[in-house]
Protein backbone atom coordinates (compact mmCIF):
# COMPACT_ATOMS: atom_id res chain seq x y z
CA UNK A 1 0.00 0.00 0.00
CA UNK A 2 1.11 3.70 -0.66
CA UNK A 3 0.34 5.18 2.25
CA UNK A 4 2.06 8.87 2.49
CA UNK A 5 2.79 10.38 5.86
CA UNK A 6 0.25 9.73 8.54
CA UNK A 7 -2.47 8.18 7.99
CA UNK A 8 -5.88 8.99 10.26
CA UNK A 9 -9.64 7.26 10.16
CA UNK A 10 -12.39 7.24 12.98
CA UNK A 11 -11.69 4.43 15.65
CA UNK A 12 -15.05 2.84 14.13
CA UNK A 13 -13.54 2.22 10.81
CA UNK A 14 -10.71 0.21 12.82
CA UNK A 15 -12.03 -3.11 10.52
CA UNK A 16 -12.42 -1.47 7.19
CA UNK A 17 -10.62 -0.98 3.73
CA UNK A 18 -7.99 2.21 4.55
CA UNK A 19 -7.82 4.06 0.98
CA UNK A 20 -5.67 7.10 1.28
CA UNK A 21 -6.83 9.18 -1.88
CA UNK A 22 -5.86 12.84 -0.43
CA UNK A 23 -2.18 13.62 1.41
CA UNK A 24 -3.14 16.21 4.33
CA UNK A 25 -5.65 18.41 5.19
CA UNK A 26 -7.14 21.39 3.07
CA UNK A 27 -7.31 23.64 6.27
CA UNK A 28 -4.45 22.50 8.57
CA UNK A 29 -4.74 25.88 10.57
CA UNK A 30 -6.45 24.23 14.12
CA UNK A 31 -4.46 25.40 16.60
CA UNK A 32 -4.73 22.17 18.24
CA UNK A 33 -3.74 19.41 15.35
CA UNK A 34 -0.99 18.38 14.94
CA UNK A 35 -1.56 15.68 12.39
CA UNK A 36 -0.32 17.46 9.21
CA UNK A 37 1.80 20.24 10.05
CA UNK A 38 4.03 20.76 7.44
CA UNK A 39 2.24 18.55 4.83
CA UNK A 40 1.00 20.35 1.45
CA UNK A 41 -2.83 18.88 1.07
CA UNK A 42 -2.73 17.07 -2.33
CA UNK A 43 -5.03 14.72 -4.35
CA UNK A 44 -3.33 11.58 -4.83
CA UNK A 45 -2.70 9.86 -8.57
CA UNK A 46 -6.06 8.25 -9.35
CA UNK A 47 -4.31 5.07 -10.86
CA UNK A 48 -2.25 5.19 -7.68
CA UNK A 49 -5.15 4.94 -5.47
CA UNK A 50 -6.50 2.38 -8.05
CA UNK A 51 -3.82 0.29 -7.73
CA UNK A 52 -4.02 0.40 -3.87
CA UNK A 53 -7.39 -0.84 -3.81
CA UNK A 54 -6.46 -3.30 -6.16
CA UNK A 55 -4.15 -4.63 -3.80
CA UNK A 56 -6.30 -4.39 -1.02
CA UNK A 57 -8.66 -6.47 -2.60
CA UNK A 58 -6.51 -9.06 -3.01
CA UNK A 59 -5.83 -9.49 0.88
CA UNK A 60 -8.67 -12.06 0.83
CA UNK A 61 -10.34 -10.03 3.85
CA UNK A 62 -14.12 -9.83 3.22
CA UNK A 63 -14.45 -5.74 4.18
CA UNK A 64 -18.02 -4.72 4.65
CA UNK A 65 -16.68 -0.90 5.38
CA UNK A 66 -14.31 1.12 3.45
CA UNK A 67 -12.63 4.62 4.34
CA UNK A 68 -11.05 6.91 1.90
CA UNK A 69 -8.66 8.96 3.93
CA UNK A 70 -6.77 11.16 4.78
CA UNK A 71 -8.30 14.67 6.56
CA UNK A 72 -10.44 15.94 3.71
CA UNK A 73 -11.15 13.99 1.03
CA UNK A 74 -14.92 15.73 0.02
CA UNK A 75 -13.18 18.88 -1.05
CA UNK A 76 -12.72 16.81 -4.33
CA UNK A 77 -14.75 17.02 -7.33
CA UNK A 78 -17.91 14.98 -6.34
CA UNK A 79 -16.87 13.04 -10.11
CA UNK A 80 -13.83 12.00 -8.62
CA UNK A 81 -15.39 10.32 -5.52
CA UNK A 82 -17.70 8.72 -7.04
CA UNK A 83 -15.42 7.17 -9.75
CA UNK A 84 -12.96 5.94 -6.47
CA UNK A 85 -16.33 4.57 -4.75
CA UNK A 86 -17.28 2.57 -8.18
CA UNK A 87 -14.05 1.04 -8.80
CA UNK A 88 -14.16 -0.36 -4.92
CA UNK A 89 -17.43 -2.21 -5.35
CA UNK A 90 -16.37 -3.27 -8.47
CA UNK A 91 -12.86 -4.98 -6.88
CA UNK A 92 -14.47 -5.27 -3.64
CA UNK A 93 -18.15 -6.40 -3.69
CA UNK A 94 -18.47 -7.51 -0.03
CA UNK A 95 -17.89 -3.87 0.78
CA UNK A 96 -21.64 -2.23 1.81
CA UNK A 97 -20.79 1.12 2.92
CA UNK A 98 -17.90 4.02 2.80
CA UNK A 99 -17.25 6.69 4.87
CA UNK A 100 -15.02 9.69 5.07
CA UNK A 101 -14.22 12.89 6.77
CA UNK A 102 -15.54 16.53 5.83
CA UNK A 103 -15.22 19.65 7.23
CA UNK A 104 -17.81 22.51 7.26
CA UNK A 105 -16.71 23.98 4.12
CA UNK A 106 -16.23 20.65 2.12
CA UNK A 107 -19.83 19.94 2.71
CA UNK A 108 -21.30 22.91 2.05
CA UNK A 109 -19.44 22.91 -1.57
CA UNK A 110 -21.83 20.24 -2.43
CA UNK A 111 -25.21 20.62 -3.45
CA UNK A 112 -28.27 18.78 -2.36
CA UNK A 113 -28.10 16.64 -5.38
CA UNK A 114 -24.44 16.07 -5.72
CA UNK A 115 -24.71 15.01 -1.51
CA UNK A 116 -27.76 12.40 -2.51
CA UNK A 117 -25.59 10.90 -5.74
CA UNK A 118 -22.22 10.43 -3.56
CA UNK A 119 -25.51 8.44 -1.02
CA UNK A 120 -26.80 6.58 -3.70
CA UNK A 121 -23.40 5.45 -4.82
CA UNK A 122 -22.37 3.76 -1.68
CA UNK A 123 -21.16 6.72 0.33
CA UNK A 124 -23.31 5.34 3.89
CA UNK A 125 -21.66 7.98 7.31
CA UNK A 126 -19.46 10.91 7.07
CA UNK A 127 -17.50 12.45 10.24
CA UNK A 128 -17.25 15.52 11.21
CA UNK A 129 -15.20 17.46 13.91
CA UNK A 130 -17.21 20.43 15.22
CA UNK A 131 -14.82 20.41 18.35
CA UNK A 132 -16.64 23.38 20.22
CA UNK A 133 -20.36 25.15 19.81
CA UNK A 134 -18.86 28.36 21.15
CA UNK A 135 -18.14 30.69 18.05
CA UNK A 136 -15.45 32.81 20.21
CA UNK A 137 -13.93 29.84 20.98
CA UNK A 138 -14.06 28.51 16.88
CA UNK A 139 -12.56 31.40 16.15
CA UNK A 140 -9.66 31.38 19.00
CA UNK A 141 -8.75 27.56 17.82
CA UNK A 142 -8.94 28.77 13.92
CA UNK A 143 -11.88 26.10 12.83
CA UNK A 144 -12.67 27.78 10.34
CA UNK A 145 -16.66 27.51 10.74
CA UNK A 146 -18.86 28.91 13.20
CA UNK A 147 -22.05 27.53 14.67
CA UNK A 148 -24.81 28.39 12.12
CA UNK A 149 -23.12 26.93 9.45
CA UNK A 150 -22.51 24.05 10.91
CA UNK A 151 -25.77 23.46 11.73
CA UNK A 152 -26.32 24.17 7.87
CA UNK A 153 -23.66 21.53 7.35
CA UNK A 154 -25.71 18.90 9.69
CA UNK A 155 -28.82 19.47 7.99
CA UNK A 156 -27.54 18.82 4.13
CA UNK A 157 -26.11 15.87 5.22
CA UNK A 158 -28.64 14.75 7.11
CA UNK A 159 -31.74 15.73 4.42
CA UNK A 160 -29.39 13.85 2.14
CA UNK A 161 -29.88 10.79 4.24
CA UNK A 162 -26.20 10.13 5.07
CA UNK A 163 -25.18 9.39 8.71
CA UNK A 164 -23.49 12.13 10.44
CA UNK A 165 -20.91 11.74 12.99
CA UNK A 166 -19.59 14.47 14.75
CA UNK A 167 -17.26 15.09 17.42
CA UNK A 168 -16.24 17.49 20.08
CA UNK A 169 -13.42 18.27 22.26
CA UNK A 170 -13.30 18.25 26.34
CA UNK A 171 -10.72 20.86 27.44
CA UNK A 172 -10.14 22.78 24.16
CA UNK A 173 -11.51 25.82 25.90
CA UNK A 174 -9.38 25.59 28.77
CA UNK A 175 -9.71 26.60 32.53
CA UNK A 176 -10.76 29.93 31.18
CA UNK A 177 -13.57 29.23 28.85
CA UNK A 178 -14.70 25.61 30.21
CA UNK A 179 -18.29 26.18 31.09
CA UNK A 180 -19.49 28.24 28.46
CA UNK A 181 -17.78 25.69 25.87
CA UNK A 182 -19.13 22.30 27.18
CA UNK A 183 -22.58 24.53 27.76
CA UNK A 184 -22.91 25.95 23.92
CA UNK A 185 -21.50 22.55 22.83
CA UNK A 186 -24.13 20.87 24.29
CA UNK A 187 -26.46 23.22 22.88
CA UNK A 188 -25.02 23.12 19.11
CA UNK A 189 -24.69 19.07 19.58
CA UNK A 190 -28.76 18.96 20.50
CA UNK A 191 -29.68 21.67 17.50
CA UNK A 192 -28.04 19.10 14.80
CA UNK A 193 -28.94 16.07 16.32
CA UNK A 194 -26.16 13.86 14.36
CA UNK A 195 -26.54 10.51 14.58
CA UNK A 196 -23.84 9.96 16.57
CA UNK A 197 -22.02 12.38 19.05
CA UNK A 198 -18.56 11.62 20.57
CA UNK A 199 -16.48 13.84 23.24
CA UNK A 200 -12.83 13.68 22.75
CA UNK A 201 -10.33 14.78 25.04
CA UNK A 202 -7.99 17.93 23.49
CA UNK A 203 -4.27 16.16 23.96
CA UNK A 204 -1.51 18.65 23.77
CA UNK A 205 0.88 17.98 21.22
CA UNK A 206 3.95 19.23 20.91
CA UNK A 207 4.29 20.74 17.52
CA UNK A 208 1.08 23.03 17.51
CA UNK A 209 0.34 26.39 18.74
CA UNK A 210 -1.61 25.00 21.62
CA UNK A 211 0.95 23.59 22.89
CA UNK A 212 2.77 26.66 22.76
CA UNK A 213 0.23 28.57 24.51
CA UNK A 214 0.13 26.53 27.10
CA UNK A 215 4.01 26.58 27.79
CA UNK A 216 3.91 29.72 27.60
CA UNK A 217 1.29 30.18 29.95
CA UNK A 218 -1.81 31.49 28.02
CA UNK A 219 -3.75 28.03 28.29
CA UNK A 220 -4.39 25.42 31.13
CA UNK A 221 -5.91 22.26 30.40
CA UNK A 222 -8.77 21.40 33.12
CA UNK A 223 -7.97 18.73 35.24
CA UNK A 224 -9.66 15.36 35.33
CA UNK A 225 -12.50 16.16 37.06
CA UNK A 226 -12.96 19.26 35.42
CA UNK A 227 -13.38 16.79 32.19
CA UNK A 228 -15.79 15.45 33.47
CA UNK A 229 -17.66 18.69 34.35
CA UNK A 230 -17.30 19.77 30.62
CA UNK A 231 -18.57 15.80 29.59
CA UNK A 232 -21.72 16.60 32.45
CA UNK A 233 -22.20 19.76 31.36
CA UNK A 234 -22.21 19.07 27.03
CA UNK A 235 -25.11 15.98 28.15
CA UNK A 236 -27.31 18.06 30.27
CA UNK A 237 -27.17 20.64 27.53
CA UNK A 238 -27.87 18.22 24.43
CA UNK A 239 -31.44 18.22 23.67
CA UNK A 240 -32.00 16.17 20.63
CA UNK A 241 -34.92 16.22 18.28
CA UNK A 242 -33.91 12.58 16.53
CA UNK A 243 -32.55 9.78 17.99
CA UNK A 244 -28.31 9.92 18.67
CA UNK A 245 -25.99 7.38 19.95
CA UNK A 246 -23.19 9.17 22.05
CA UNK A 247 -20.23 8.30 22.83
CA UNK A 248 -17.45 9.12 24.75
CA UNK A 249 -15.67 6.17 25.06
CA UNK A 250 -12.01 7.55 22.74
CA UNK A 251 -8.64 6.37 24.44
CA UNK A 252 -8.28 10.10 25.21
CA UNK A 253 -11.09 10.36 27.46
CA UNK A 254 -11.29 9.52 31.70
CA UNK A 255 -14.83 8.11 31.67
CA UNK A 256 -16.03 5.72 28.75
CA UNK A 257 -19.70 5.75 28.05
CA UNK A 258 -22.09 4.71 25.51
CA UNK A 259 -25.15 6.12 25.50
CA UNK A 260 -28.43 6.25 23.28
CA UNK A 261 -30.20 9.62 23.56
CA UNK A 262 -32.80 11.03 24.63
CA UNK A 263 -33.45 8.16 26.20
CA UNK A 264 -30.09 7.36 28.30
CA UNK A 265 -29.60 10.93 29.01
CA UNK A 266 -30.70 11.65 32.59
CA UNK A 267 -29.03 8.51 33.39
CA UNK A 268 -25.26 9.83 32.20
CA UNK A 269 -26.12 12.62 34.11
CA UNK A 270 -26.09 10.70 37.67
CA UNK A 271 -23.48 8.87 36.46
CA UNK A 272 -20.82 11.48 35.51
CA UNK A 273 -22.25 13.50 39.01
CA UNK A 274 -22.25 10.17 41.36
CA UNK A 275 -18.21 10.20 40.45
CA UNK A 276 -17.32 13.85 40.78
CA UNK A 277 -19.09 14.06 43.61
CA UNK A 278 -17.42 10.84 45.16
CA UNK A 279 -14.23 11.45 43.41
CA UNK A 280 -13.86 8.09 42.04
CA UNK A 281 -10.77 7.71 40.46
CA UNK A 282 -11.01 4.17 40.35
CA UNK A 283 -13.56 4.18 37.47
CA UNK A 284 -11.39 6.80 35.63
CA UNK A 285 -8.67 5.55 32.68
CA UNK A 286 -5.05 6.07 34.04
CA UNK A 287 -2.56 8.52 32.55
CA UNK A 288 -0.57 6.06 31.07
CA UNK A 289 -3.64 4.23 29.13
CA UNK A 290 -4.28 7.46 27.77
CA UNK A 291 -3.61 8.24 24.08
CA UNK A 292 -4.84 10.24 20.83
Amino acid sequence: MDYVGNVIRPPSEAKSMIIQVTVGCSHNQCTFCGTYKGQKFYLKDIAQVKKDIVEMSGYGIPFEKAFLADGDVLILPTETILDIMSFIFKMCPTVKRIGVYGNTKAILKKSPRELKELRDAGLGILYQGIETGNRELLKKIKKGAFPHKQVETAQKIIEAGILLSQTVLLGIGGTEMSEIHAIDTGKLLGEMSPDYASALTVMLLPNTELYRDYKEGKFQLPDKFGMLQELKLIVENMDVHRPCFFASNHASNYLPIRAKFPEEKDKIVSLINSVIEKKNTGVLRPEFMRAL
